[in-house]
């Protein structure tokens, strides 16, 4: 009897390790993959990233907006001379470096008007350069190794049948909290790129005003919005690197009850650094 029950507890035993294990083998694969996937979405340029949807802005912004910047750009230039010449004594004091001075402001700021896609374009290669470099370096530091869950195992064998039931139960509401983690990812990334797109539909305009003195913040402003934006995705890689490299605790914990409940610490916190990384680009580069 007492054979068939050391047999019982022996195989409920091994049942749970191996169940225990297979959730947080599927946790941690997930977090090793989802670093790389993240540093693809985010690396990726906005005319990569849904060819349809860009050519469907580049078009709404040439063929509505484009004019539009054009006829603000007129007003600025306009109102320029006008108050150039008033300026100066009511034409008592008009020099001929003036005209040519504004001549040349007009044609710079029609220059930058009409290449206003190739500026935005570029804002944007320089940030997804940037993600794609921090990505690889940062891709092989986050690794989740067999050698850490062999540890983690070891620790397993030597637990009794009760605590095994409960750590499995945890695990299984960490696979929830993963899911949810995958949601918020999805809003976050998704949410970065209609942003992305919504800001380069209307380019032109603030762009018009970027050579004038009084309107140029505007165009400044729409600059560093475009920067924020740009690097918003090296900070969500940065966080979720981050995430990464504290779940590897979890394999050489001496408590794994306690580092699976970290875990779900971890994912809200995780979760919450993502909604913040918008703001958190913005207040760097002194936008709004």
């Amino acid at each position: 009897m007492g054979f068939l029950t050391d047999w019982i507890t022996d195989w409920l035993k091994e049942t749970l390790i191996d169940g225990i294990m297979g959730n947080l083998s599927g946790i941690f694969d997930g977090v090793n993959g989802r670093v790389g996937e993240i540093a693809e979405q985010v690396g990726t340029s906005p005319a990569d990233w849904n060819a349809g949807v860009f050519s469907l802005i580049r078009e709404l912004s040439e063929t509505v907006v484009l004019p539009i910047a054009g006829l603000i750009l007129t007003y600025i230039a306009t109102m320029e001379l006008i108050h150039m010449i008033i300026d100066r004594n009511n034409l008592q004091e008009i020099e001929t470096w003036m005209f040519y001075k504004w001549c040349f402001k007009t044609a710079a700021a029609i220059l930058i008007l009409s290449n206003t896609f190739n500026i935005v374009m570029a804002v944007f290669d320089v940030a997804q350069r940037l993600i794609n470099d921090a990505g690889g370096v940062i891709q092989g530091s986050t690794d989740v190794t067999p050698d850490m869950m062999d540890a983690l195992q070891t620790q397993l064998e030597a637990m009794n049948i009760g605590p095994l039931l409960g750590l499995w139960m945890q695990t299984l509401l960490i696979n929830l909290t993963m899911l949810a983690l995958n949601i918020a990812i999805f809003v976050v990334i998704w949410g970065r790129m209609m942003e992305i797109y919504m800001r380069v539909s209307l380019a032109p305009i603030p762009m018009a005003t970027l050579t004038s003195r009084e309107q140029g913040q505007m165009g400044q402003g729409y600059l560093k919005s475009l920067f924020a934006v740009g690097f918003q995705g090296m900070l969500i890689l940065v966080c979720v690197a981050i995430y990464a490299i504290l779940i590897q605790g979890i394999a050489t914990s001496g408590d794994p009850i306690g580092a699976i409940w970290t875990v779900v610490g971890y994912t809200v916190l995780l979760v919450f650094t993502l909604f913040k990384t918008g703001s958190i680009a913005k207040s760097i580069l002194g936008t709004s």
